[in-house]
């Protein structure tokens, strides 16, 4: 009996055994398959958000281009805008402008004055000096001084008694005439037959013409007051 009774232990503890060993296999395998899940739902959820990145990142890569692009033409509109500008500055006189060109002194004449000659035929006057300027002009000359004096569009050029008026300033010969442009050609102009320096020279005047490789032409510093000047629009209005 006592033999018996120990056998039905035995099977007893085995069997609890058997249970407690499939429900650990159980319990594992459920953990296992609980991991897996998590790990696809956290897969999904990470590739979700890549995907969401990359697209905010085109917009952005998208919103830089139209900027550069933008700044680009930007640039090159206001790349013309300051060509344009400096253009009106040196038509205008205000900015020093160098380059090749001519240097032209004129002064009195020194021919001794015959009986009966007057003086004045002999002496360097403002239609003389104009002559010359509209001549330089004529051939091309893009900028030019007298005596220091940048010529602009409101430049006079006047006897006043023994001096000349440049700019309301006055000065006296001899008159030095500075010209930015094409040397050999501003030069040809002024020595042509019958041109200025033949006709000047006929009173004795005196003018002499050299040829630069480079000339400095000041900024005009006087007043730029328009008091009655004003921009006419488009159409004449």
């Amino acid at each position: 009996m006592r033999s018996r009774g120990a056998q039905v232990a035995v099977a007893l503890v085995m069997l609890v055994l058997g249970l407690m060993l499939a429900l650990q296999y159980r319990v594992q395998q459920r953990a296992a398959t609980d991991l897996a899940h998590r790990r696809t739902e956290e897969l999904v959820e990470l590739l979700q958000k890549s995907e969401t990145e990359r697209r905010r990142l085109e917009q952005e890569v998208a919103e830089l281009r139209n900027t550069v692009t933008g700044l680009t033409q930007g640039q090159a509109a206001l790349g013309a805008l300051q060509e344009e500008l400096t253009k009106a500055q040196i038509l205008a006189g205000l900015v020093p402008v160098k380059g090749p060109g001519v240097s032209v002194t004129m002064d009195d004449s020194k021919r001794p004055l015959q009986k009966g000659q007057d003086i004045n035929a002999f002496l360097l006057h403002d239609e003389d000096v104009l002559r010359v300027v509209n001549e330089l002009f004529a051939a091309g000359a893009e900028a030019m001084s007298l005596n220091g004096q940048r010529v602009i569009a409101t430049t006079e050029v006047r006897c006043a008694g023994p001096t000349i008026s440049v700019n309301r300033v006055m000065t006296a010969p001899p008159i030095v005439i500075q010209a930015v442009g094409d040397p050999d050609v501003l030069e040809r102009a002024l020595r042509m037959r019958g041109g200025v320096v033949e006709s000047l020279s006929f009173w004795g005047i005196e003018v002499t013409v050299k040829k630069e490789t480079e000339v400095t032409i000041p900024a005009y510093t006087g007043s730029l007051r328009f008091q009655f000047g004003r921009v006419a629009q488009s159409g004449g209005k």
